[in-house]
């Protein structure tokens, strides 16, 4: 029987630390400022929506929110008030800092998706998950001071828990504050983005995604992370565990002889894919294969972007010469997507779906050369 620690966690990237246990936020300045901005107006509301793409810091974001609200007192504007903050930053050592990094603070409660009995997470967040918000803002706050609630994510919430949220939004108690993590907004009830202050994160670029890597203890390319991850933390820290940067590396090489295709080398890439044991790498081929597509077809209707690797804006040239090309592979990359989930779905042979979208690949391109 699983303990609880054995239980896969909602809110944290495998082999990255936890959103609560980050120091650092890198790359987010605007919405911190935005934040406390809000906070030292005096016009701080009641609910905040954190969207962005996955991986670029939202529930660091969310924690270090938490922190900053449980450990601040209110500006009540009296001659011995403290002074005004100009920084989000909680010392580690401080009490609300390490009650937090313990999960034992009493003034905020975190909603995720729970746990079935065969101890799977559940695909959304249930309506019972989401009654813990009654009991919560039924007690006292602690030393009569704030409540927080996380919830990560909030678009993962089903109708229910939806409707049990806009309740909460719509008469929230004093001092409450509650901070909605959400990948993809438009998911969520019109009536629940109305009432929430929107904090948009960007993508990071090359220096605070190296920063963001040293800070998670992952040595990898961060100018090649930054372009391949799309400016997601996340997705970077998922490509460097699985080799991403050196999957890419051999897409381009394989394709930089043509119009000739380097046989052994597509094979070579294929057969890597087989086996269970490889059932990880081939799911990061196809990621990164689309990614290739994406950003060839992008590069014939506005040119070569960054280098992820050394060589794909020489190469992206010659194949993308016109936007013609680009409507190509756009095309091409559709269909070679839908094939490759329906192979995945059937079992299909990993070397077989490989070599078949390299040859196509290799087919559209000629036409171009």
């Amino acid at each position: 029987m699983s303990t609880t620690t054995d239980l896969p966690v909602p809110d944290q990237i495998e082999g990255a630390p936890h959103p609560r246990e980050t120091p650092v936020l890198y790359g987010q300045s605007v919405a911190e400022a935005a934040f406390l901005q809000a906070f030292n107006s005096g016009r701080l509301h009641h609910g905040w929506l954190l969207c962005g793409p996955r991986g670029v810091g939202k529930a660091t974001l969310a924690w270090k929110l938490a922190r900053f609200l449980l450990a601040t007192p209110a500006q009540d504007g009296g001659m011995f008030a403290p002074p005004v903050p100009d920084s989000l930053d909680i010392p580690e050592d401080h009490p609300v800092a390490r009650r937090l990094r313990a999960g034992a603070d009493g003034g905020l409660l975190v909603i995720r998706r729970g746990h079935d009995d065969k101890g799977n997470l559940r695909r959304d967040i249930t309506v019972d998950v989401m009654r813990k918000l009654q009991g919560f803002f039924g007690l006292s706050a602690p030393d009569g001071g704030r409540r927080v609630v996380i919830i990560d994510a909030a678009d993962e919430m089903n109708p229910n828990a939806a409707n049990a949220l806009l309740k909460a939004l719509e008469e929230p108690p004093a001092n409450a504050t509650l901070l909605l993590i959400a990948h993809q907004p438009s998911r969520l009830l019109p009536t629940i983005r109305s009432r929430c202050r929107e904090l948009r994160l960007l993508p990071l670029d090359a220096q605070d995604m190296a920063a963001a890597l040293a800070q998670a203890g992952i040595e990898a390319d961060s100018a090649a992370m930054a372009q391949l991850s799309g400016g997601s933390v996340g997705a970077a820290i998922s490509l460097a565990q699985a080799g991403g940067a050196e999957i890419y590396a051999q897409l381009v090489a394989l394709f930089q002889g043509m119009p000739r295709l380097d046989r052994q080398a597509a094979l070579a890439l294929a057969e890597s894919a087989t086996g269970k044991a490889n059932d990880a790498r081939f799911a990061m081929i196809l990621t990164l294969f689309d990614l290739f597509m994406a950003r060839l077809a992008r590069a014939g209707v506005t040119g070569p972007g960054p280098e992820a690797v050394p060589g794909e804006a020489a190469l992206f040239t010659r194949l993308a010469p016109h936007a013609g090309a680009a409507r190509t592979y756009a095309d091409l990359s559709q269909s070679m997507g839908a094939r490759a989930r329906h192979g995945r779905a059937v079992n299909l042979d990993p070397a077989a779906l490989v070599l078949d979208m390299v040859l196509q690949t290799e087919a559209e391109a000629r036409k171009f050369l």
